[in-house]
């Protein structure tokens, strides 16, 4: 069996196209954007290209509202930090409970040692979320709300439009990381309330170590990186022109592919996971069924644990994830599963499956035929799975079911 990746909303391949795009940049097309020759200026007018591709991805107004950085990580900490200190006297900060790590961990530090007020937006056992909650705590308190537009472990997604909407009537700043969403649903920032969003290039087939914020003309701002006029001082440093180069490319693709990805990949994720909730029993997909990326499928296969099925998976040449690669390692379920109230014999088997433009049908089939031989093969190992199904009260060998 042939190597299939299905591990898309953790990292991509770079484009082949995007590759030979950036190559020049490591070699005659060197030159510092800034200097004021001929070296520079081929790179700058590269870049200008660049923050224009971006642009049209994302349904911006105009390219200045294109601030190029290192990662989504980065661009979601100067979002926040931004509001936090263009607004001093506000101090309450709202996100949601299944925010990615980036956001959380930020969060918690700025409630535990700088007494901000972090409100956590709680999620339904589907992963939605409740707006009348979301409309009691905006207040003339709040500096910013930073809401993810699609959970990169479920594939839900949010209603960030309308919640910047709302949050613009309480005179509030909305930001949303958008890295799982960017490339794989229709954009249009323009027609939104929306100030600050945040992009990963290595999610949309572009390297690592590239991202965006997208900053909304007139919105206050206060850089996290001070130092030279780079990104008209919003962002000071050297720019990765190679890097920056490559992500304009691969946004001009994935412009070009978003019918695909809403139509082919859509399709192969459906099958996927008809095809395994048709052959293994006491399995469920986690999250909206419906309103969800077209890419991603996460199910939850009961009383075993998802550690041994990627390992499984693995020895077979399939590539998976169970929750997001930035918490993998630790033992406990994901923060995603335990906010949406799934079970522990459920939590701890969930599987993420996550497709590109770059698989195929016959992979799909290929998986279909693994995955249930895995299962019951795990299951007949598992002290809380009898010959005709889960043993009796099985949540009493797990720790206690939580909220």
């Amino acid at each position: 069996m042939a190597d299939i990746y299905l591990d898309n909303n953790a990292t991509t391949m770079v484009a082949p196209e995007v590759v030979q795009e950036m190559l020049p940049f490591f070699s005659e097309q060197f030159g510092n954007p800034s200097s004021m020759h001929s070296f520079g200026d081929k790179v700058g007018r590269a870049m200008k290209q660049a923050r224009i591709q971006v642009q049209k991805l994302l349904g911006a107004e105009h390219d200045s509202e294109i601030v190029f950085t290192s990662c989504g990580t980065e661009s979601d900490s100067t979002a926040i930090l931004s509001a936090l200190k263009a607004y001093p006297d506000r101090d309450e900060i709202i996100i949601t409970a299944v925010e990615h790590p980036a956001i959380l961990t930020l969060c918690d530090y700025l409630e535990k040692n700088e007494d901000y007020v972090v409100h956590k937006l709680r999620v339904d056992k589907q992963g939605r979320l409740d707006l009348d909650e979301y409309q009691d705590l905006l207040c003339n308190k709040t500096a910013i709300v930073s809401v993810m537009w699609a959970n990169n472990e479920t594939g839900t997604l949010f209603p960030v439009e309308t919640m910047a909407e709302m949050a613009h009537a309480k005179g509030v700043l909305f930001h949303t990381d958008a890295v799982q969403a960017v490339g794989k649903i229709p954009l249009d920032l323009k027609s939104t309330k929306i100030d600050m969003l945040s992009v990963s290039g290595h999610k949309l087939h572009a390297p690592k170590g590239v991202g965006v914020l997208y900053l909304r003309r007139g919105t206050r701002f206060r850089p996290l990186l001070r130092g030279g006029h780079q990104e008209r001082g919003r962002r000071a440093g050297t720019e990765n022109s190679a890097s920056i180069v490559a992500l304009g490319k691969a946004a001009e693709m994935a412009l070009e592919h978003l019918q695909f990805e809403n139509t082919q990949v859509k399709a192969m994720r459906d099958r996927l996971e008809q095809g395994l909730l048709a052959a293994i029993p006491n399995a469920f997909v986690t999250g909206d069924p419906t309103n969800r990326l077209p890419n991603t499928c996460n199910i939850a296969f009961e009383y075993i644990e998802g550690e041994a099925i990627l390992l499984m998976l693995n020895k077979m040449g399939i590539a998976a994830s169970s929750g997001s690669a930035c918490t993998s390692g630790s033992l406990e379920p994901s923060h995603v599963m335990m906010a949406m109230g799934i079970p522990y014999t459920a939590a701890h088997g969930t599987i993420r499956f996550s497709f590109s433009r770059y698989n195929k049908p016959e992979e799909v089939d290929q998986v279909i035929a693994v995955v249930p031989k895995i299962i019951a093969n795990l299951r007949k190992m598992s002290p809380y799975w009898g010959e005709n199904g889960p043993v009796a009260d099985p949540d009493k060998a797990f720790a206690p079911t939580y909220a």
